[in-house]
């Protein structure tokens, strides 16, 4: 099949994981591409996150993996503890970036900013901060994209990757409900206890917490608060009713708990899923990441779908004759895989919610499974 032969030239919105990933995958094969995102700090913010196998195994595709095991904690085993704190189990993943490298890693987020960031930037992609779009038009073969300070780009396409909240997906005319599953998830940056070399996760009568290192020295918590209204609370009473929450669990929670006062930074965020049931696409614009399909983060699966659109969305564009036709077979090849692990993600939240623990344990076992096949 010819591949494309038009004009190479995309704008992508969103400098996180999935525009950072699709504009490097892009600019690797020949694209011309500007990244426009809205935060005016290169510095990413957050805690950390989890690269599971299919992440680890896209990142391979980019020659990234080696970069990001060694900025972050490479883990094979996840280790479940019932709510009397006895062992219910662990989780051994495949190897799918290599026997020799480990099955997943924790990160700092700002970290793997700086890994995809750098790479973008070394194969050519200009990276614009404190810009966002503000129009879209269609115009013959090219997309019209009018910037938040005025400028107007025409090009070839279009990707958002701008988020579950994402501004390019309204602006295509694309819609999507934002569903809240009755859980607030609280995350907190801890020094790292010796004992922790692979994810723990702890089950509560109210609730779960875990623990997944990120670097030798750092880890972070997270804590998922069930049957509780959305709501925000002031920033000095989270680590107070983090360490409140924490005192309902047994084991190395106590220990956990004990970190959480010398954190510097604690979160407090509602479970929120996202899935396009129709089209993720109008003319030459597409979204891609938590635009399209935002999981609930049971999985550690959302950095992994991002990570794999944007290799996916380069390669189907690099297979067919047009933008459009491209963009189709993204969507057609990504739908599935992305549907199923969004609704997974939303049964084991209602698992947890029901204090069915164990088998919230084996849908998260048999979750990972299915996302090992390809992407």
């Amino acid at each position: 099949m010819n591949s494309y032969r038009g004009p190479r030239t995309a704008v992508v919105v969103g400098a996180g994981v999935a525009g950072l990933t699709a504009a490097a995958a892009l600019a690797g094969a020949g694209w011309q591409v500007e990244v426009a995102e809205i935060d005016s700090s290169r510095a990413a913010s957050g805690w950390g996150l989890c690269l599971t196998g299919p992440a680890l195994r896209a990142l391979a595709g980019l020659g990234l993996v080696d970069d990001c095991l060694a900025a972050g904690y490479g883990m094979s085993v996840i280790t479940h503890v019932d709510v009397d704190g006895e062992p219910a189990g662990e989780t051994r993943l495949p190897r799918l970036a290599g026997a020799r490298r480990p099955s997943m890693a924790g990160v700092a987020r700002p970290v793997l900013h700086r890994v995809l960031c750098a790479e973008a930037e070394r194969r050519g992609v200009v990276v614009r901060q404190g810009l966002t779009i503000t129009a879209v038009d269609q115009e013959g073969e090219l997309v019209r994209v009018r910037l938040s300070d005025g400028t107007v780009r025409r090009v070839a396409l279009l990707v958002g990757a701008d988020g579950i909240r994402s501004t390019t997906r309204s602006l295509l005319g694309l819609g999507a409900s934002l569903d809240y599953h009755g859980q607030m998830v609280w995350r907190a940056l801890v020094p790292r206890p010796r004992w922790a070399t692979g994810i723990h996760q702890f089950a509560g009568e109210a609730g779960t917490v875990g623990l997944v290192p990120v670097s030798v020295g750092r880890a972070y918590v997270f804590l998922t608060e069930n049957g509780v209204e959305r709501s925000v609370l002031p920033e000095a009473e989270l680590v107070p009713r983090l360490r409140r929450l924490l005192g309902a669990f047994p084991d190395r929670v106590a220990e956990i708990r004990s970190l959480v006062s010398a954190s510097e930074w604690v979160v407090r965020r509602p479970v929120l899923t996202a899935f396009l049931e129709g089209a993720w696409s109008r003319g030459n614009g597409v979204v891609i990441g938590d635009a399209a399909h935002a999981p609930a983060p049971q999985m550690a699966g959302g950095a992994a779908l991002a990570i794999e659109d944007g290799l996916v969305l380069a390669e189907e564009l690099g297979r067919h004759r047009s933008v459009g036709a491209g963009i189709e077979a993204f969507v057609r090849r990504r739908g599935q895989r992305c549907r199923t692990l969004v609704e997974t993600s939303v049964a084991i939240a209602r698992l947890e919610q029901a204090r069915r623990h164990r088998e919230a344990y084996r849908l998260t076992d048999s979750g990972h499974r299915l996302m090992a096949g390809p992407a």
